[in-house]
């Protein structure tokens, strides 16, 4: 009689095989934090641009905005390590995961989505290219992630990790535009973002992808009532929280700390940072 009693699992989700390719041993440089946000105001915001514009913006694109102008305020944080040497980059990208059916049709997958220049753009530009990328990946017709991802399904196993490490190494250490052998340009951006509230989690903490090279993931907990102090009474207020990872090796506290204020005062805030909301209708 064996130890445990098991049955091979022979369909795991392509992302289950990439992580299964990608984490090895425990032993890495993750920091973990946590932010707890007041979001009356955000919400105000949020309803606000709907009803000027038509369109549902999310947190999620407050978020592709604030990080972007974050990021590009706190330059040593936008960086890669190559060759033991610390890189800054000099545009800024979010990376967001998408949750996707599987194609059959045995539970979900999870893929994702890019969008550059973040801090450039507005937040129609923003929230335009996101639904629409959104919707291209979960019909599996972006051109960018699809073609990989199904490549990568044919890979067996356990020769997985090292062909995720080998595309790694020459996309980011060696700096070389694969996109003629498929591989997508600059897939992963700066940070990642994963919308854990929709989940109905107040408080996760997600892993670094060591393959992707991004040094930070975002996890956005679900917006919840909790007591708050407001003056000198205690009152049921709005909050999220956010939870992040982030690589030791050129992250310190010190950037942390001040990401972690400019990022507050961005969602808490958001009529001060934002696309002021008076005059006449935004348009793209």
């Amino acid at each position: 009689m064996p130890n445990l009693a098991l049955v091979h699992h022979k369909s795991p989700s392509a992302f289950r095989r990439l992580a299964i390719g990608t984490w090895q041993t425990a032993y890495d440089p993750s920091v973990y934090g946590s932010l707890e946000l007041r979001v009356e105001e955000t919400l105000r915001y949020l309803e606000a641009f709907r009803s000027r514009t038509g369109k549902k913006l999310s947190i999620n694109h407050l978020l592709a905005k604030a990080c972007g102008t974050v990021l590009k305020q706190v330059p040593e944080a936008n960086a890669i390590l190559r060759f033991h040497r610390i890189y800054l980059r000099q545009t800024v990208g979010v990376f967001f995961q998408v949750a996707m059916s599987r194609e059959d049709s045995k539970g979900s997958d999870l893929s994702g989505l890019t969008i550059h220049h973040t801090d450039q753009k507005s937040l129609l530009e923003i929230h335009d290219e996101f639904e629409r990328k959104v919707e291209l990946t979960r019909a599996r017709l972006d051109r960018h992630f699809e073609p990989s991802r199904r490549r990568l399904s044919w890979v067996p196993g356990w020769l997985l990790g090292t062909v995720l490490n080998l595309i790694s190494f020459f996309s980011y250490t060696l700096n070389l535009n694969l996109k003629w052998v498929g591989v997508p340009h600059d897939a992963f951006g700066s940070i990642m973002i994963t919308n854990v509230g929709s989940l109905g989690l107040d408080l996760a903490f997600a892993p670094l992808l060591p393959y992707t090279r991004v040094p930070i993931v975002l996890a956005v907990g679900a917006v919840h009532d909790a007591p708050v102090v407001s003056g000198a009474q205690v009152v049921v207020g709005k909050v999220m929280r956010l939870s992040v990872t982030f690589d030791h090796r050129f992250i310190d506290g010190a950037h942390a700390a001040k990401m972690a204020t400019l990022l507050r005062s961005f969602i808490e805030r958001p009529f001060d940072h934002f696309e002021p909301l008076d005059g006449p209708p935004l348009t793209p």
